[in-house]
């Protein structure tokens, strides 16, 4: 510590939580809604820790099933859910993406699907297949985020300070699933995010449900705060160019999605 700096409060607890200035783990997830800024910057002084991401991010994906699971449980929310996929399939039909007699099985199979994923043995499915595909896609984001801040912003960190800005700032995403998932229950209808598309029910496979499915205050803020994150794990003097990398790999990464769910049927259950 340098010579003339001042010891306040804050510096006496960061000294207490860690015994070497190091911030504890909910120390950190604290300061990711309280101070993101001086979270990050104190973080990025120490070795990244594998726990300040592996946790944010199992407990995500695991609320986020969770919460699926339990909207699922309510009459309501199922058959709304059912509907949608009908009408999803119904207008691949129209459009000649299906045949008739394709679509009448794709239907069938949700009948079927539905019922056993809504049991113990669909439950386990729902929370493993969450875990595995969501760590597999987190790990893929953070790659190309760490590829564009080393070759493009010359970022000096390394692909664990990614994964720690990433993680940590996965604790605003648990936030909107929970969210969420009390909307869900009290809307009677399946909400994913808290965008004004899900409020108002607007298709995301529409250009304009796509506009408005990016109109999330809890998504731009946990963006916000990834920027922050990444500027401070990666020792830069500048934040604008982080906000500007992330917003514009979140908009162009989804409307790429966009218009490739246009054309391959799988992706469209990742529009909703």
């Amino acid at each position: 510590m340098d010579a003339n700096e001042t010891i306040t409060p804050a510096d006496s607890s960061e000294e207490m939580s860690g015994g070497n200035g190091e911030l504890s783990h909910s120390d950190k997830m604290i300061g990711v809604f309280t101070e993101p800024s001086r979270t990050f910057s104190i973080t990025s002084k120490f070795p990244p820790r594998t726990k300040d991401w592996v946790i944010p991010v199992l407990i995500l994906f695991f609320i986020a099933a969770l919460m699926r699971i339990i909207a699922m449980t309510n009459e309501e929310v199922y058959f709304e859910a059912k509907k949608q996929g009908i009408e999803r399939i119904e207008k691949m039909v129209e459009s000649g993406t299906l045949t008739q007699e394709q679509g009448d099985e794709a239907i069938n199979a949700i009948d079927q699907q539905m019922e056993f994923m809504n049991g113990p043995i669909g439950w386990v499915i729902t929370i493993a297949t969450s875990l595995i595909f969501g760590f597999i896609v987190f790990i893929i984001i953070v790659g190309i985020y760490y590829l564009l801040i080393k070759f493009l912003l010359k970022g000096e960190g390394t692909f664990s300070s990614a994964l720690v800005a990433n993680g940590l700032t996965a604790y605003i995403g648990v936030l909107q699933m929970i969210i969420a998932g009390i909307l869900t229950m009290i809307l009677g209808k399946m909400m994913m995010d808290t965008s004004i598309a899900s409020f108002m029910g607007s298709d995301k496979l529409t250009i304009t449900g796509w506009f408005l499915a990016r109109i999330d205050p809890i998504s731009i803020w946990s963006y916000i705060v990834l920027s922050i994150g990444f500027a401070k794990m990666f020792k830069s003097e500048s934040t604008g160019k982080y906000y500007g990398l992330v917003f514009g790999v979140w908009l162009i990464g989804m409307f790429i999605l966009f218009q490739l769910a246009q054309a391959i049927p799988f992706l469209q259950n990742f529009m909703q």
